[in-house]
């Protein structure tokens, strides 16, 4: 496959800058432990990000630093620099709550070396972005065989790429993904992740990032609390919870151990609710950035400000009632989530519910094509690839 035009590219389509410094923005509960936010859209400049963030209410954010579908990007203007770092503070959003996400594009662990070289350059070009904008995180998705090599070799690739880059740059943290597990790509088992920082010279620079959508498509059952410990026991095992840096929260439009990476809104897929209250009554994962990659229909405002509102006050049941969310209010909270998708996101089929209990209805997966390249509804992700 050529690297140039990977599967699924247009999928991650942020939503177009609607914010403003003079937009009305949705409250933010800045106390919260759990800091809760979405990947925003950077369009017409990093600085934007922030105010798309404080649009929607968000006490984190997520943001491409250069255009995921190109290798080269035109540098960081000054004007850019100086304005996102007075809107970080005018917002008040410090750096260990903004997790940048890298290109698609990049494959560290490419068999070929000329086309791992194309990768490690796009891959330290965004390294030293985030250096500009004082940010301290990049997170990346690990690469693949290509069905070409051994894992193992192609895990040595990465962490040659990662300790290379700790040498060509100064502060920032490479945050590895989890993924979902489908074809040759590395990193959907806990040992893979931990076999990569067990490779790395510093560590005290690597960290990792959990998707739970990924997660659950590669068979880490987290619907239940005990399942949502028997996973965070095995991360511990496998890599070590000190180097949880982040999480991207996601609902799923497939079942468990699909190998499919399908986000779906919150509550709407085979995840459920009950799934992110046990994400946000633990405090393991307190005071890192949990970042919506969730379809926003060019409505992030309403729709992640919705899903940001239910995440929060999932919260407070937790605090107020222990954890013992009700059904009715499950049903409450995914269908408010659910009324507002189907407004702004246009008629969806609505199905029974597929999450392991069933107060509320799901949603279909709608797929469609365009111009020949296969396209899935969710933005947070292209579905996994071999693109080299």
């Amino acid at each position: 496959m050529n690297a140039e035009h990977p599967v699924r590219t247009s999928q991650k389509r942020k939503a177009k800058v609607l914010a403003t410094d003079d937009s009305e923005h949705l409250e933010r509960v800045k106390s919260c432990p759990w800091k809760i936010g979405a990947h925003v859209s950077s369009a017409g400049g990093v600085e934007n990000a922030v105010l798309n963030a404080a649009a929607i209410g968000a006490n984190a954010f997520a943001l491409f630093l250069k255009s995921q579908r190109k290798w080269h990007g035109p540098p960081l203007s000054e004007d850019s620099i100086s304005l996102f770092k007075t809107r970080m503070e005018q917002y008040d959003y410090t750096p260990s709550v903004v997790l940048p996400h890298g290109s698609y594009l990049v494959n560290l662990g490419n068999p070929d070396p000329a086309k791992r070289e194309k990768s490690y350059e796009c891959f330290l070009d965004d390294l030293k972005r985030c250096e500009q904008l004082g940010l301290e995180m990049y997170n990346f998705h690990p690469g693949s065989t290509l069905g070409s090599i051994s894992t193992d070799e192609c895990i040595a690739h990465i962490a040659n790429s990662i300790n290379r880059a700790h040498k060509e740059t100064n502060s920032v943290t490479i945050v590895i993904e989890n993924m979902a597990g489908s074809g040759n790509v590395i990193g959907s088992d806990f040992k893979e992740l931990g076999s990569i920082i067990g490779r790395v010279e510093d560590r005290s620079r690597v960290g990792v990032c959990l998707d739970t959508c990924h997660m659950f498509a590669a068979g880490y059952d987290i619907r239940t609390k005990d399942g949502w410990d028997a996973m965070l026991s095995q991360f511990d095992e496998k890599v070590g919870l000190k180097y949880l840096r982040g999480m991207h929260i996601n609902d799923s439009k497939m079942d468990l151990n699909s190998r499919r990476d399908r986000h779906e809104n919150i509550g709407l897929g085979y995840l459920g609710i009950r799934t992110f209250s046990h994400l946000l009554s633990d405090p393991r994962v307190q005071g890192i950035p949990l970042i919506l990659e969730t379809q926003s229909f060019e409505k992030p405002k309403d729709v992640w400000g919705k899903e940001i509102q239910v995440l929060q006050r999932l919260v407070t049941i937790n605090a107020d009632q222990h954890g013992a969310l009700t059904d009715i209010e499950e049903k409450e909270m995914s269908d408010s989530i659910r009324v507002v998708v189907n407004l702004v996101g246009g008629s969806r089929t609505n199905k029974k519910s597929r999450s392991s209990n069933t107060t509320g209805n799901g949603k279909a997966s709608g797929r469609r094509k365009k111009k020949g390249v296969e396209e899935s509804e969710g933005e947070g992700e292209p579905a996994e690839s071999d693109e080299d």
